[in-house]
């Protein structure tokens, strides 16, 4: 996956000022702030809409695609409901020199902790205080996808503490997350959880509306995700047996697509779409 693109592959539409009818009939559900934004109300993607992954890079949508996910370096695209993606848990390659260095988590010898498979740092959430200020950055994105037009956010790397030495807890990535729910809710964003199904029981306390599901089908995590969420799941599979099986028990119920691993954008090298 191109180093400004930091999905994990392991478990991995406020609506646009233009939609159809049909589109946004689909969209018409509001969910009410769950961790302690003000009472306000946010769209969510329609269920079993037509769903695109382009965080590798932006392009033209397909034909029947509803839901599109982008990198919040792109513009949503007109008429869909479009999700706005962020790594708000790790950094991103290349960008270190923009993060305080105490806010890089480091071992007991002072080493950065890194995610070996993408080159990325991970984020020390350990303290109240520290979740503030990473949260203080990340919401600067999150205005940012509000800005543009998109209408939900999906922040990548929950499973951060998997990669952490063993000092993140899930306690302290449910926290963190709480504090980027409020704020995208104030701005008038639905927020996804990505992945981590082992904290799909906390996910009205972490503020959380649907979710976007990598590889569930490969890890069969489909249903976990499906009951959670009632169904408001986009799933991205990278493999064969993966999105056979996706499509096979929930393609009639689940957005599913299938993607390159490199998640490349249309015309690419690599370049792989497929769905149910």
């Amino acid at each position: 996956m191109p180093a400004s693109h930091a999905a994990r592959l392991r478990r991995r539409w406020a609506l646009a000022s233009v939609v159809t009818a049909a589109a946004a009939a689909a969209a018409a559900v509001t969910v009410s702030m769950s961790s302690g934004a003000s009472a306000s109300e946010v769209a969510l993607p329609p269920v079993h809409g037509g769903f695109d992954y382009q965080i590798g890079g932006a392009y033209t949508p397909p034909e029947g695609v509803d839901i599109v996910s982008r990198d919040r370096g792109d513009s949503p695209a007109d008429g869909l409901y479009n999700i706005c993606y962020v790594n708000a848990f790790q950094v991103q390659p290349g960008e270190r020199d923009q993060w305080p260095d105490d806010l890089l988590l480091r071992d007991g010898n002072g080493d950065l902790v890194i995610d070996t498979k993408w080159k990325e740092p991970l984020l020390d959430l350990r303290t109240g205080e520290k979740r503030e200020r990473v949260a203080d950055k990340v919401d600067g994105w999150i205005d940012g996808c509000a800005a543009k037009g998109f209408d939900a956010v999906e922040p990548d790397n929950y499973d951060s503490y998997e990669r952490s030495k063993k000092l993140l807890t899930t306690a302290h990535a449910k926290a963190f997350m709480a504090l980027l729910s409020e704020h995208a809710h104030a701005q008038g964003l639905a927020i996804a959880q990505k992945n981590t199904a082992e904290l799909l029981p906390d996910r009205e306390a972490a503020g959380l509306d649907f979710a976007v599901a990598e590889e569930c089908g490969e890890y069969d995590e489909c249903g976990e995700f499906a009951e959670a969420y009632d169904d408001r799941v986009v799933v991205v599979e990278y493999g064969d047996e993966g999105f056979a099986k996706a499509c096979e028990g929930w393609g009639d119920r689940l957005s599913v697509v299938r993607r390159d691993e490199g998640v490349s954008p249309a015309g690419a090298e690599g370049y792989a779409r497929e769905t149910c």
